[in-house]
């Protein structure tokens, strides 16, 4: 994780104010990665689970960082080191001073499964009228939103945040660093509970968001989620959703190809997609961007114009295989979501499912990956590829298709080149950890 500052000399003084040091030379970066590093960069040395930056001293120097933070000085490296008790706690106050120097609106988004497609929505419709500040890649974190809010500058008029969670008590530290003033919780699923315990425990967490909101905010409320709709805040409530009582009530249509058009409160909006979790990420962005100002017009045009990320449910033809990339993160819910997506899909061949270890689900995770064997049974998929060792219980799950189960990419890759054709569509789905996009690049290239 690596950002420029857009104004060197005012994070100088702020740095003194913060640490009551002050580095020799100027500082015109922050980094955490020292592979990342760049001339002139402050390099913070956070000690994680499995990585001590302090033991990249080195690489700092050699990369001519200005400064490191540090918690203990390393003599034997000729590097600027300042020393605090916490180097990440440091660098999340300097954020916090930062964020509070700016008058900026922002719009903080969470969810188990959307939020970084609807943020990168309300980004790109924004654009239109504003110059926009907004989470980049996976900077959403305790140490990558900091990153984030460094990046502001007096020109923003608009920032969409985007936080992520792993344990209890996360969102409401981010909320303390970025001062909400609006906010978004997408949905609520069994997500990360290997460190939250159940699904109340995450409910409570994505919570923190609404919590956190000042009573001049607003909370946008996904209507259609249970356990999202009755979450408390002192904000104003704005809801959308598939019902008729909702502020922003949406309904879809498909054309022969199965694309989606969304009629939000009588208007028309063509979302060029097939997916229906992608409709429903631009009711909640159409929903944000009309009560914030932006008129239907200009949202019809930038969702026109709106291309996902790899990995983030993006489709594309290669050699006449229809690719589903949905690569970046996987639970039971989006898993399920996606798996509607490739029935979703008119396709002359067979549909296909590749399907990667859902990570980080603790003692749910067998049953979970069996749900969705049994679902991929239900809905008769063609064939069933699985990889990862908790993916086994998937292939096991499921009956009367073609199933199978491979413990290394080589095997699945060849499988996959073997049994996919021209007029086929395929789905690669997995969690991050499971990196499944390296199969489609080698059976498709790059």
């Amino acid at each position: 994780m690596r950002i420029d500052l857009p104004d060197p000399e005012r994070f100088m003084k702020l740095f003194y104010e913060i640490s009551g040091q002050q580095p020799e030379a100027k500082i015109t970066g922050v980094t955490l990665d020292s592979r990342e590093a760049r001339p002139g960069d402050l390099f913070i040395a956070t000690a994680g689970e499995r990585v001590d930056g302090h033991q990249f001293l080195s690489q700092a120097y050699d990369a001519q960082c200005a400064a490191a933070i540090v918690s203990t000085r390393d003599e034997n490296v000729d590097l600027p080191q300042i020393v605090v008790d916490d180097p990440a706690t440091t660098v999340s106050q300097l954020a916090t001073a930062w964020r509070q120097s700016h008058s900026v609106d922002v719009t903080g988004i969470t969810g188990s499964n959307g939020k970084t497609t609807t943020k990168d929505l309300l980004i790109h419709i924004f654009s239109v009228r504003h110059v926009v500040h907004g989470t980049r890649g996976n900077y959403n974190t305790h140490l990558g939103l900091p990153l984030t809010l460094l990046e502001l500058d007096s020109h923003h008029s608009q920032s969409f945040l985007e936080m992520g969670a792993n344990h209890r008590g996360d969102i409401g530290y981010l909320c303390s660093l970025s001062l909400p003033r609006h906010g978004l919780i997408t949905n609520i699923a069994p997500a990360h509970l290997s460190s939250f315990g159940s699904v109340e425990a995450v409910r409570e967490t994505k919570g923190e968001l609404f919590e956190s909101l000042p009573e001049s905010g607003i909370a946008f409320v996904n209507n259609d989620d249970e356990l999202v709709k009755d979450l408390p805040t002192p904000a104003e409530r704005v809801t959308y959703g598939f019902t008729p009582e909702c502020n922003f009530t949406g309904d879809m249509s498909r054309d022969g190809e199965g694309l989606i058009t969304l009629i939000i409160n009588g208007e028309e909006l063509p979302t060029g997609s097939a997916n229906q979790t992608f409709a429903k990420n631009v009711l909640a962005a159409s929903a944000v961007s009309s009560t914030l100002g932006i008129p239907f017009k200009d949202i019809q045009q930038q969702v026109a114009s709106f291309k996902a990320v790899a990995g983030r449910c993006r489709m594309e033809k290669r050699k006449g295989v229809t690719i589903i990339d949905d690569t970046y993160n996987a639970n039971l819910t989006s898993t399920l979501a996606a798996l509607d997506y490739l029935f979703d899909i008119p396709v002359t061949g067979k549909r296909h499912f590749i399907f990667g270890d859902m990570l980080e689900l603790g003692d749910a995770s067998e049953d979970h990956h069996r749900q969705v064997g049994q679902a991929v049974s239900e809905r008769g998929v063609d064939q069933f590829l699985c990889y990862g060792p908790e993916s086994a219980a998937a292939a096991e799950a499921a009956n009367g298709i073609k199933a199978a189960h491979f413990n290394d990419k080589s095997s699945l890759a060849e499988a996959v080149k073997d049994s996919v054709s021209k007029g086929d569509v395929a789905l690669f789905k997995a969690s991050r950890g499971m990196a499944l996009e390296s199969v489609i690049k080698e059976v498709f290239g790059d």
